[in-house]
């Protein structure tokens, strides 16, 4: 009998997981038979803590937000071929039931590119060691491992949609593709496999608002979104006509609706678009019965080296730490004014309650402590690996870090040398000696290396691999370190020594830290701690350091850079603890150890 009764209760569990329906009309989006607007905000999970996931989530909702959207990072989930990673801030899948257990609905938009100014769109960087690879187009080996990729994606994901009783309603295809390239075969290939995968809800397009970019991304039975935003200087109404333009019928929406804008390394301060013209934007949407998503409504951190960059008109720009892109729920979880704004909007239209803010989570200052140890980075190098010509980080089977190369100058000592494509930021020394910087921001490639007198001449080039282009036709050529080759014009200089330095947690708990600051060579780590007896959010001010990376406990909250304008880098109190906690500091440009301090703010 009790058999009988556990079988009757999964039974009518079953059948009541599987009512749930969403789907795309001529007109509209339908949600169990009942006409549904979408007012979605766009979150990323390896972004924000995992501990913070249900308090930013319930501050969407507070926002007036029935939907979230969110990319699945394949360079999170796959770091190498094969090796799968949703644990922690990667677990995907548990964030997308925490927005079930908030009352939010899934946009799923699985890539496999992503662009979101992440480290080469969210495309794993071992993509890069197979020089014949063409990515973002229907090539037999970038779709090999796409599709495993989007397989593995599909065990995690395909029980948490709406008609299996999750909150996932629909699925992106790609990303703006129309803006990258046109091999139809290509998306037609992917919907394949995103439905092989097991991934059964509606699909759609988006693209920005501009006739070939519309065209480039369009199949006959897939509905179309429009991205857009104040850099288009376009009325929601233009761009609303383009997206009708290409696609005939279907519900109008905005699957990107830029609520603030990326900052890069070099920018004179912060990106803070004006919110009036957001302000009007949103209302019109509201008003006329349009569907939306805002990118972003809370844009969270580049922690370790996830930000990417650009490439756009020949001129390179990675990007900082932070991504708090002036969100309406700003990078510390704090509802902005303009998230109060928004949420005055839709209350005026939303057929749902919204519900109050939660309380919001403490921030602490933390007086300035010192840095007591020091790693000399030229003490504690690796085995060195012997190649003919430098190669690439990735050729090396890098993917993230530093690298370096050391040569003996024979024959050819001094003179302009010349550093063919160098991916990004250099230190070149010269018999110990720090000679110069080359800058790929700047364009500087070149640096005269001076006669000396010393009978060995051993020339080192420490290379920071900053954030890969994300978006447009130069991403394959986004390979870190040296990419090409050395040059003192014509002569090309031969025979390297190149030492691996990815500075992930492994190579870091291999250090050998002395006390003081006991080297004068630029390039060193920096170890010090302080004591809590409460937690909270902070910000590390590093403006008495010049160029490099924070770490706090084993967790790496981002590079940091004298030039800003982020000088402060978010510290979440999820990876604090009570008693003593652990700082570790590389400086690529310095040798001095230097005090640091927390804010309750960002500067």
């Amino acid at each position: 009998m009790k058999n009988l009764l556990l079988i009757s209760l999964i039974i009518f569990s079953l059948r009541g997981i599987a009512q749930s329906e969403f789907k795309i009309t001529d007109n509209n989006f339908v949600l169990d038979s009942k006409v549904a607007k979408i007012y979605s905000g766009e979150i990323h999970y390896p972004r924000i803590p995992h501990e913070y996931w249900k308090d930013r989530l319930l501050k969407i909702k507070a926002t007036g937000f029935n939907t979230i959207s969110t990319y699945a990072f394949w360079n999170m989930h796959e770091p190498e071929p094969g090796v799968w990673d949703f644990s922690a801030e990667n677990n995907i899948a548990e964030f997308i039931r925490t927005a079930k257990e908030v009352g939010l609905n899934v946009i799923l938009r699985p890539g496999p590119y992503v662009c979101a100014e992440w480290d080469f769109g969210g495309l794993p960087a071992w993509l890069l060691r197979n020089a014949d690879m063409k990515i973002r187009c229907n090539d037999a080996s970038f779709m090999k491992a796409t599709e495993k990729y989007l397989n593995r994606l599909g065990k995690e994901l395909k029980g948490l949609q709406i008609n299996n009783g999750g909150p996932i309603i629909m699925v992106q295809l790609e990303n703006e593709y129309g803006a990258y390239g046109n091999d139809k075969n290509y998306l037609i290939e992917l919907k394949k496999m995103l439905r092989k995968a097991g991934f059964s809800v509606p699909f759609f397009g988006a693209d920005n608002p501009e006739n070939k970019m519309l065209v480039n991304s369009q199949l006959p039975d897939i509905m179309q979104v429009v991205n857009f935003g104040e850099i288009y200087n376009m009325l929601p109404d233009s761009a609303f006509k383009m997206l009708s333009k290409n696609q005939g019928s279907g519900p109008e929406m905005s699957g990107e609706y830029w609520t603030g804008w990326f900052t890069g390394w070099g920018d004179k301060k912060m990106a803070n678009p004006d919110f009036n013209i957001q302000k009007r934007d949103i209302e019109w949407m509201l008003r006329t019965g349009k569907s939306f998503n805002c990118y972003m409504i809370h844009g969270g951190t580049n922690f370790g080296f996830t930000a990417g960059g650009n490439a756009w008109w020949g001129k390179y720009q990675p990007y900082i730490t932070s991504y708090d892109y002036a969100a309406p729920i700003s990078e510390g979880g704090v509802p902005t004014e303009r998230a109060f704004a928004i949420k005055n909007l839709i209350k005026k239209y939303a057929t749902w309650d919204i519900p109050d803010y939660p309380a919001p989570t403490p921030v602490i200052e933390i007086p300035a402590f010192n840095m007591e140890s020091t790693a000399s980075l030229w003490n504690n190098l690796p085995k060195g690996i012997f190649s003919v010509q430098p190669k690439s980080m990735e050729e090396f089977g890098q993917n993230f870090g530093y690298i370096l190369y050391r040569t003996k100058l024979t024959g050819t000592r001094s003179g302009l040398m010349k550093v063919k494509e160098l991916h990004d930021y250099a230190t070149v020394f010269l018999n110990g000696k720090l000679l110069g910087t080359l800058d790929r921001l700047k364009n500087i490639d070149t640096i005269r290396i001076p006669e000396i007198s010393e009978k060995e001449v051993v020339l080192e080039i420490l290379v920071h691999a900053l954030g890969r282009n994300n978006y447009g036709d130069r991403m394959l050529s986004e390979r870190k370190g040296i990419t090409e080759y050395v040059s003192f014009e014509p002569f090309t200089q031969m025979n390297w020594e190149v030492f691996s330095l990815p500075m992930d947690n492994k190579f870091l708990n291999q250090l050998k830290f002395v006390s003081g600051s006991t080297d004068t060579k630029e390039g060193a780590f920096f170890k010090g701690n302080f004591v809590l007896t409460e937690l909270g959010d902070t910000y590390l001010d590093l403006t008495n350091y010049r160029n490099g990376f924070v770490v706090v406990n084993g967790h790496n909250l981002g590079r940091y850079w004298e030039r800003g304008p982020q000088q402060r880098l978010y510290c979440p109190a999820p990876w604090l603890k009570k008693g003593t906690n652990e700082v570790v500091v590389f400086d690529m440009e310095g040798f001095k150890a230097n005090s640091i301090k927390g804010y309750k703010e960002a500067l």
